[in-house]
């Protein structure tokens, strides 16, 4: 018996409320995630919560609630999951796959992008045990993802790419090379998608000679720079995601030509 003052269909009609995106993810997460769910799944499922007036107030609030201002918290590597389960769903929207599987990339590599802003200073708001425990919780997703690289659009692809590169092994750059061959094929030296197709290969090689060497190659006007005496990965992962973000840009656009 339902014992509470505001009667059931009012609370389903309020939860039902709000932009489309919102009650599409509220579906995905409902069906991926049946147990219990991370405290930023509220946003989706509290009839408390403002419903929003659009898709992209809603999307830009959802997603800092998870990594709040590109920093992560104490329940940030918690609300990770809810990422991974939108970024492996075919019900969302290839451009919100893609900003999805953009917050893991940031989620990923807060410590080092931030390193490599900050140097030789502290950087500001660091919390390295949120941090550790943001990446872990990534990482623990990554295979999955990885594996929907056949089903995926080049957007997401790149976006898994540079996550792979994040977490190089022995078997990254020899799986990843032909997995951008297209992309290398398609897209050359001097445009930004094939610029980062062939950059996100080198840390996948894990030779810091190299990846120190292409990354002030590839750091000029039209990137933020990092102070060369930063580690070689923090500046190479700083370089990264402001690329993955360009590029990101120009695919997901309407009608962006793939």
């Amino acid at each position: 018996m339902n014992t509470s003052a505001e009667p059931e269909h009012t609370r389903s009609d309020a939860i039902a409320s709000g932009p489309p995106i919102r009650q599409l993810f509220r579906n995905v997460i409902a069906d991926r995630l049946p147990g219990p769910r991370p405290p930023q799944a509220a946003m989706l499922f509290d009839s408390e919560t403002d419903p929003y007036g659009d898709d992209r107030s809603f999307l830009g609030d959802f997603f800092n609630e998870i990594l709040h201002q590109d920093t992560c918290r104490p329940d940030t590597a918690d609300g990770l999951a809810l990422v991974a389960a939108l970024a492996a769903d075919d019900r969302i929207p290839a451009r919100h796959r893609f900003q999805a599987a953009g917050l893991l990339f940031s989620a990923a590599t807060v410590a080092e992008r931030h390193l490599a802003e900050a140097w030789p200073a502290t950087p500001p708001h660091a919390d390295p045990d949120s941090d550790t425990r943001a990446r872990g919780a990534v990482q623990a997703h990554v295979p999955g993802l990885l594996s929907r690289w056949l089903a995926e659009c080049p957007a997401v692809r790149l976006a898994l790419a540079g996550l792979a590169a994040v977490f190089p092994t022995d078997r990254t750059l020899p799986a990843l090379t032909p997995r951008l061959k297209t992309f290398l094929r398609r897209h050359p030296q001097g445009t930004d998608i094939g610029d980062y197709a062939r950059f996100v290969l080198v840390p996948a090689a894990q030779d810091d000679g190299q990846t120190l060497a292409a990354t002030e190659k590839l750091t000029d006007a039209y990137w933020t720079g990092t102070a060369r005496e930063a580690p070689t990965q923090a500046r190479a992962l700083h370089l990264l995601g402001q690329m993955l973000t360009k590029v990101g840009t120009a695919l997901t656009a309407p009608r962006a030509k793939q």
